[in-house]
């Protein structure tokens, strides 16, 4: 019989898996019968714009965390696809650092162009995966818009739901009664709402640094960033101070560590997100912090305790769609008998090595030059295009410098692709001042 699989999200980690097993179809091979689950109404899981938050249409929790006037805070040289370039893609260059719609879009050319949305069931939510008593995996799906039931058992599982839709959400004394707004980076959607405010930011991740530089760019009065260890120490704008822990809050006044205090129009939480699998059965479930070498994986991708089961995109993230495309060719591979699954035992000390690995790891560019190398031992057990992982990082390096000369102009700059080696030409208007994020806004010349 024809083996079943089944992926759960149409991301870029699910989208990455589909090309895979499409590409083997496409070279003659007889693959699985596949079906991705998808519980919103169109691909591209994070990109996916929504106005929605908390809840969507079909009762659901939002997935997305996607929010109007986003450009990519990382050059897009680090996450090209192999098999598919930019170039491709628009048909000339275009510059370093796009925003969202041009990102969508790039993203969804090449799926179009693989043909693989009939495999998609979208407005399908997964509820539950668990062990089958017979074999493989029985999945518990609801079909949002019939609000009927799927229960269907399927050989291998991959779960591509991503661990950017769960917020990590603390608590601090006065929240209760504070008298301005307060939300989560994922509830965030547009900037503009705060034009003219004075807002807290609390966290020091990228979404603290890009959402305080949105805020910033469309009209807040000002930006605060509270850290708990350091703060980001960029050289930023006159009306942006960086500032002890947050200690409590009394009415609109937030008061920190080190004994000052501030009034504040709104807090915005950028405080992360939990790897969150509530669909899947407790012995199935990951439970990893968010680093470069996910616990319990083979790889980076099979689950230990059951290696028919595969996680993708579980890392934290200096590569991104690439680094999916390595991890989801290895996943086909392995489903389709190609690459073999080794004992418990030497997936652990395979856990160990790269956990070990990561922790003597001294900087941020180690940390580029480690996931590099992860990408490319995948790549080299399959048939992937595959490119040079040095220019991807060498474009992460510079990336890394010019944030650290002006984190508001860094996105002026250009990188060589690694898959074309042209150079990236500059965008017709600095980042700062273009405040249309379109694509056809973005595209002129």
């Amino acid at each position: 019989m024809t083996k079943r699989v089944a992926i759960i999200g149409a991301g870029p980690s699910g989208l990455a898996q589909l090309r895979a097993f499409q590409s083997a179809k496409a070279n003659g091979a007889d693959i699985p019968e596949i079906v991705c689950f998808e519980k919103q109404d169109d691909w591209g899981g994070l990109w996916k714009y929504t106005w929605r938050t908390g809840i969507d249409e079909h009762g659901e929790a939002v997935h997305g965390s996607m929010y109007r006037y986003l450009w990519s805070n990382g050059p897009k040289e680090g996450l090209e696809f192999a098999d598919y370039t930019f170039e491709e893609h628009f048909g000339h260059p275009i510059a370093s650092y796009p925003p969202r719609a041009v990102l969508f879009d790039y993203i969804e050319g090449r799926v179009k162009k693989a043909g693989i949305r009939d495999w998609i069931k979208f407005n399908h939510a997964v509820r539950r995966v668990e062990e089958n008593p017979g074999g493989g995996f029985r999945v518990v799906v609801n079909d949002s818009v019939n609000d009927t039931e799927i229960d269907e058992v399927f050989d291998h599982v991959i779960c591509a739901s991503g661990h950017f839709s769960t917020p990590n959400v603390p608590h601090y004394p006065g929240f209760e009664s504070y008298q301005g707004r307060i939300l989560h980076a994922h509830d965030f959607r547009d900037a503009l709402e705060f034009k003219d405010k004075d807002i807290l930011i609390l966290g020091t991740s990228y979404s603290a640094e890009d959402i305080g530089s949105q805020c910033w760019k469309y009209g807040a009065k000002s930006i605060t960033v509270a850290h708990r260890t350091a703060p980001m120490g960029y050289d930023w704008p006159e009306n942006w101070q960086e500032v002890p822990a947050l200690v409590k809050v009394e009415g609109k006044t937030a008061h920190f560590k080190d004994g000052t205090s501030k009034d504040v129009d709104a807090i915005l939480l950028c405080t992360g997100y939990k790897h969150h699998f509530p669909f899947m059965s407790d012995k199935l479930r990951l439970r990893t912090a968010n680093r470069l070498a996910s616990a319990n994986l083979y790889k980076g991708v099979a689950y230990i305790p059951n290696p028919d089961l595969f996680y993708l995109g579980m890392q934290d993230q200096w590569y991104t769609f690439n680094m999916f495309d390595a991890q989801a060719w290895w996943v086909r591979d392995a489903i389709m008998g190609k690459l073999p699954i080794p004992d418990e035992a030497a997936m652990r000390a395979d856990v160990a090595d790269r956990e070990a690995r990561e922790d003597a790891l001294e900087d941020d560019y180690a940390c580029i030059d480690y996931q590099g190398a992860y990408t490319s031992e995948l790549m080299g057990e399959t048939d992937y295009p595959g490119f040079d992982v040095t220019k991807s990082n060498e474009a992460f390096y510079q990336w890394k410098k010019h944030k650290k000369k002006g984190i508001m102009e860094f996105r002026n700059h250009g990188y060589v692709s690694p898959m074309t080696g042209t150079q990236a030409p500059p965008h017709h208007t600095p980042w700062k001042d273009a405040l249309d994020d379109s694509l056809q806004s973005y595209l002129q010349t």
